[in-house]
Formats: C-alpha cells, sequence, structure tokens
C-alpha cells in the first residue's frame, strides 16, 4: 500500500487541486491545503522526511524578500492613476475625432488607445473599464455594430497582457527564472502584430460591412474648433489640431520611454522602472487637476488588494510546490510530457492545448503559479528557449480574458455595458441595450485572431528569439541526460540523509541538495 501511495503520490497531488478548485474553494488556500496535507500524509508515511518543512518558513521569506515582485504594485498603482485621471477619456476623445471621417474611426481609435494603454498600465481590468464607459456609448450612438464595438473594445483591453510593462510577464518572468527586461523585450514585437492584426480585421469589416463602422457625423466632429464652436480655417485649424493632439499624446509617450526606455536600454530594472512610471503618473495627475486624497486612496486600496491577491496565490504555490518535489512531481511531469509523440512540436502543442483549456475556469495568475512552475523543467529539458516560451505562454493565456463563457474581459466589459434601453444625451434617440450573446460573439474572431499569433510563434521563432538564439541551440538530449543526473544525484542524497548517515552530506538537508541540483541545471542551460 505504501509502495503504491509512494508512485502515485504526484498525481493524487495534483488531482486534488484540481477538485478543491473546482467546487470553488479558494485557490490561494487550496493550493496551501494540498500541499500541507500531503507534506503530512508523506511524513507519516516515511514517503519524506520531517526536516522538509524547515524549508517552508525560509521559501516564504525568500517571496517577501524578492525585488522583481515589487514592480506588480508599482505598475499596478501606476495605471490606476492614469485610469482614475481621466488620460483614457482624453486619449480616445483625441485619436476618435482623428480617425472619425473615415469608416471604422472609432474602432481604430479604440485599438491604439488600448496598445496605449496597455503601455501606461498594464493592468487589463483598467482599460476594458475606461473604453467601455467612454467609447461604448459614442460607438453605439453612430451605429456601430454591438458585436464588433464590443469585440474591438473587449480585445484591445487585454492588450495589456502582453504588451510591456504587463503584470502577467513579471510573473512569468520569476516563474521562468528568467529577466523581466527579456520578456519585454521579447514580448514587443508580437504585441505589435497583434495589434496590427486588429487593425487589419477592422479594415476588413469596413470593406466588407460597412453598414457596421460608420464614419463620425460632420456635427460630431469638434477637433480644431475654437471655444465658440465656430470651425476654424487654414493654418489656425492645424495649429488648433496640432496643440491638441501634442497636449494629449507627448506625456503618456514621455512615460511610455521614461519606463520602458529605462529598461531596454539597461538603465533601470523593471521595479524601478515601475517605481519612476509610479511618480510619473502622480506628476501627471497634479499637471491636470486631477489628483485629490479620494483618487489616491481608491488607487492605494485596490494596489494593495490585487498585491495581497498575488502574494496569497503565490505563497500557496510555494507550499504546494514544496511537497510536490518532494514526491518527485516535477519526475512525474517530465515523463508526462517527454514521452509525447513528436517531440518539441508535440510538447508545444499540448501546452498550449491544455493552458487554452484551462483558461476557461482559471485567471492569469493562477495559470501562471500553478502550471507554469510545472512545464518550465520539462522545456529546458527540451532546450527551449525560456524567453520565447514565456511569451508564448503569455499571449496563449490573452486568451484566458476573451474567450466564453468566463472570459474575464467580457465580464469587465458588461458591467459597464448598457443593460436596458437609454435615450442618448446628445442626439435624444432610442438606444437599445447591448446583450451578453452580443459581447460573446462579438468576441470569437479575436479569440481566433490570438490564437494565429500563437501559432506565428511557434513557426517563427525569430518574433521573439532576436536576441536569445545562442539559448535555443541548446542539445536537448544532453540537457535531458545532465538532468535526469543532477536528479538522481539528488535523489541519493536525500536516501542517504533519511537513512541516518553520519556524514557531512548526509546530515544536509534533501531539499537543499535537491535545489543545489536544480540550481547547477540551470547554471548548465545558461552555459
Amino acid at each position: 500500500m505504501v509502495e503504491l501511495l509512494s508512485a502515485t503520490m504526484a498525481p493524487l497531488m495534483f488531482c486534488s487541486l484540481v477538485l478543491f478548485m473546482l467546487v470553488g474553494y479558494p485557490v490561494a488556500f487550496a493550493l496551501g491545503a494540498c500541499g500541507l496535507f500531503y507534506a503530512l500524509v508523506g511524513i507519516e508515511l516515511g514517503l519524506m522526511p520531517a526536516s522538509l518543512m524547515q524549508a517552508l518558513p525560509l521559501r516564504i521569506f525568500g517571496i517577501m524578500q524578492n525585488d522583481t515582485l515589487l514592480a506588480i504594485p508599482f505598475f499596478t498603482f501606476m495605471g490606476l492613476i492614469l485610469e482614475r485621471s481621466g488620460m483614457a477619456e482624453d486619449l480616445l476623445d483625441t485619436i476618435g475625432q482623428l480617425f472619425g471621417p473615415i469608416r471604422g474611426g472609432l474602432a481604430y481609435a479604440v485599438i491604439f488607445v488600448g496598445a496605449m494603454l496597455a503601455a501606461t498600465t498594464g493592468v487589463v481590468a483598467a482599460s476594458v473599464i475606461s473604453m467601455g464607459l467612454i467609447s461604448l456609448p459614442i460607438m453605439l450612438r453612430y451605429g456601430y455594430d454591438r458585436r464588433l464595438a464590443s469585440g474591438v473594445i473587449a480585445a484591445s483591453g487585454t492588450l495589456a497582457q502582453i504588451v510591456p510593462p504587463s503584470l502577467v510577464l513579471i510573473v512569468l518572468a520569476d516563474q521562468l527564472g528568467q529577466s523581466v527586461g527579456d520578456l519585454y523585450a521579447g514580448a514587443l514585437l508580437p504585441a505589435m502584430i497583434l495589434t496590427g492584426f486588429y487593425v487589419v480585421y477592422v479594415l476588413a469589416i469596413s470593406l466588407l460591412r460597412p453598414q457596421w463602422v460608420p464614419a463620425m457625423p460632420l456635427a460630431a466632429r469638434t477637433l480644431g474648433r475654437s471655444a465658440d464652436g465656430t470651425a476654424a480655417v487654414g493654418m489656425q485649424a492645424r495649429a488648433r489640431v496640432a496643440w491638441r493632439v501634442a497636449s494629449v499624446l507627448i506625456p503618456p509617450l514621455a512615460l511610455i520611454f521614461l519606463v520602458l526606455g529605462t529598461i531596454f536600454l539597461g538603465i533601470a530594472t523593471p521595479t524601478e522602472g515601475g517605481a519612476m512610471g509610479a511618480v510619473g503618473a502622480l506628476v501627471m495627475a497634479i499637471a491636470r487637476g486631477r489628483l485629490d486624497m479620494s483618487l489616491l486612496r481608491q488607487a492605494m486600496e485596490s494596489t494593495t488588494r490585487l498585491s495581497c491577491f498575488v502574494m496569497f496565490i503565490l505563497i500557496g504555490s510555494t507550499v504546494f510546490s514544496l511537497s510536490f518535489q518532494a514526491v518527485d512531481g516535477p519526475k512525474w511531469v517530465e515523463h508526462l510530457l517527454t514521452s509525447l509523440p513528436g517531440g518539441v512540436i508535440g510538447f508545444l502543442i499540448v501546452v498550449n492545448l491544455m493552458i487554452f483549456f484551462l483558461a476557461f475556469f482559471l485567471d492569469f495568475f493562477e495559470l501562471a503559479f500553478i502550471v507554469v512552475p510545472l512545464l518550465a523543467p520539462v522545456a529546458a529539458a527540451l532546450g527551449i528557449d525560456l524567453v520565447w516560451f514565456g511569451v508564448l505562454i503569455a499571449v496563449n493565456m490573452q486568451t484566458s480574458f476573451m474567450h466564453p463563457p468566463f472570459g474575464f474581459a467580457l465580464f469587465y466589459l458588461r458591467s459597464v455595458a448598457p443593460d436596458r434601453e437609454y435615450t442618448d444625451t446628445v442626439t435624444g434617440q432610442r438606444i437599445a441595450p447591448v446583450t451578453i450573446g452580443q459581447i460573446y460573439r462579438g468576441a470569437i474572431p479575436f479569440v481566433l485572431i490570438q490564437l494565429t499569433m500563437v501559432a506565428l510563434i511557434i513557426a517563427f521563432p525569430g518574433l521573439v528569439t532576436r536576441d536569445h538564439a545562442a539559448a535555443a541551440a541548446i542539445d536537448a538530449d544532453t540537457t535531458l541526460r545532465q538532468v535526469q543526473t543532477d536528479q538522481g544525484a539528488a535523489e541519493d542524497a536525500a536516501a542517504s540523509s533519511a537513512a541516518g548517515m553520519s556524514t557531512d552530506a548526509a546530515e544536509e538537508d534533501p531539499l537543499k541538495l535537491l535545489l543545489e541540483a536544480m540550481e547547477a541545471d540551470r547554471k548548465a542551460l545558461d552555459k
């Protein structure tokens, strides 16, 4: 019986975790409860040494001392201050006026503003809610198709998943043991291509279904008009438009350079860039005269709530992974995934399908803390560049916000979309409500676009690995043999310690030996 439990402990742990989450138990506590329960069972049955649990406090303190994770509250605070200070409203109004004379102009404006908000906020909820409140009533007012309008707003908001300084990339870098700056640099080109795909889709709709994306009427184009509403002409009109565009676009573009430019140039770390971004957001809010104690309190409360949410899940995943490693869980996952047909391509297809379907039920933080630590060692053993792998997973997890029925971006948009008929305050006409079915149908084309981007990254790794070609050249067979050798050495040392040997090596903590072996493997991969 003990032998059977020892052989099946890892799959039992994983299945128990899935069961906990399916019944609605909080993820952080489900992770911690499963980890502690199976650790106690393993110690009682003699499957793992009791000294294993001595490493748990050190691991938790290690999380609290992780400087990289400080970037999460900094970027969250920056995004919330910018969103609540009216930057999104100014951008949408100005860019919408610029593109207003062409069909689909408002949709183009939403896409470009979504990309800019993603590069300054990194928070999906802030982007989707802001654009839903501001742009959706305008698009409905001028006759846009409800499905297209909903899909464009939700998809543009989810660009915050992949456009640096994305919170997802920070978490993935921490879980994969890679540089945040490398993931930011690797995600930049795929994010730009994905934004371009959205634009191409709206262009195709404007050609095939022009009635879905009408141009703004002349009376609604107020950009360039004087204070009394009269239209300016000649140089006066151009100067007025240029001043309005510059005053609205230059501050956020300057903030983007301050944050991302300093990171890419190596002047600042992501944590330092986040701190500068938070200060820059406060300065922009003060310059607009929109910073008060109420706004500051709301931003700080939301930042604290999100940061605590992330930290509790990370602590729970640490408790789970401690026990999971002790029962050879990583080896079970590795054997399960490396035996798939098709080699590396088969592994990537299965992993992406698994993440896509898990995203129906889990959000991106839960996927990053539960699934990614299990996949990273296998990807490294197969010779896959972990920076490229992280960007691929980030693009795939972007679909978790979009696909029905549990896409969070769809719920964010549903919370601000009109749910009953109302009278438009500008035109006086009656506007029909936006239904949840229209939001779901509008999201499907953009989910397909995102999956196309996943396929392109797999087919053309150079989209991400421009600066990581050397890492991709690791010999997979040699690396796999090295990993297996190191793990075997760690297991032998742990067994010697459990048997009570009197040598110095036997007195060491078996977890320490296992972690040292994993560190040696990481150094071998770096070489």
